[in-house]
């Protein structure tokens, strides 16, 4: 009898849809997953909806495995904040800024940007605290500064044009590493789907090898 794939549920960021992220998905199955994705308005529901209706799926359909892009990252990590029973052992956020956006408080502060945001702009803005739930999670931030985030925000340090690195940082992640994609560019980057599946295999994302002591 075959071994049963990892199953992972990939949920997807601001302004986008389920579709978006069938990509990543048959990448993903290439490395031996199985994948489904999950769908919210990222704009008209935001986190107060997605939240429970991703709940409700995780208990209809079981998970292993988390992927999420930017504030599909945010939604993943909070849904299993309010439920750790659940059985997902490991979450990996695309360039999520877990840490609050920079960008989307400028965004926010306009009353003629903010709804490009709608519902989504207090977690987006914010973040979350930290992370001490029972899943692992690692995080493939990009340091190609490609994007929109760039004309309504000024990273003192890299970013992938729309998240700066350092947002993409938070107390209690089990790994973090970099890649070179802009944010929107990570859903399609074999660098990083290449370590999103060493993650959800092993814990851990794949580091260069220390050089040796002299």
């Amino acid at each position: 009898m075959s071994e049963r794939k990892p199953r992972v549920l990939l949920v997807h960021g601001l302004l986008n849809a389920d579709w978006w992220l069938r990509p990543l998905a048959a990448r993903l199955r290439a490395e031996g997953f199985e994948t489904a994705l999950f769908g919210y308005s990222s704009v008209l529901d935001g986190p107060e909806r997605a939240v429970p209706k991703l709940l409700e799926r995780l208990r209809r359909e079981p998970a292993d495995a988390l992927v999420g892009h930017s504030l599909g990252g945010l939604i993943a990590l909070e849904s299993l904040r309010q439920a750790p029973e659940l059985a997902v052992s490991r979450v990996v956020c695309l360039g999520s800024p877990l840490c609050g956006s920079q960008t989307a408080r400028n965004l926010a502060a306009s009353p003629w940007t903010r709804p490009l945001l709608g519902r989504s702009a207090p977690m987006l803005a914010g973040g979350l605290a930290g992370w001490d739930g029972p899943a692992q999670v690692g995080v493939v931030a990009g340091d190609v500064a490609h994007g929109l985030g760039r004309l309504f925000a000024r990273f003192d340090g890299g970013s992938d044009g729309t998240v700066g690195l350092e947002e993409t940082r938070l107390p209690g992640l089990a790994d973090h590493c970099t890649v070179h994609s802009s944010h929107t560019g990570l859903v399609f980057s074999p660098a990083a789907v290449r370590q999103a599946a060493h993650f959800l295999r092993h814990g851990r994302f794949e580091h260069a090898a220390e050089p040796p002591a002299v």
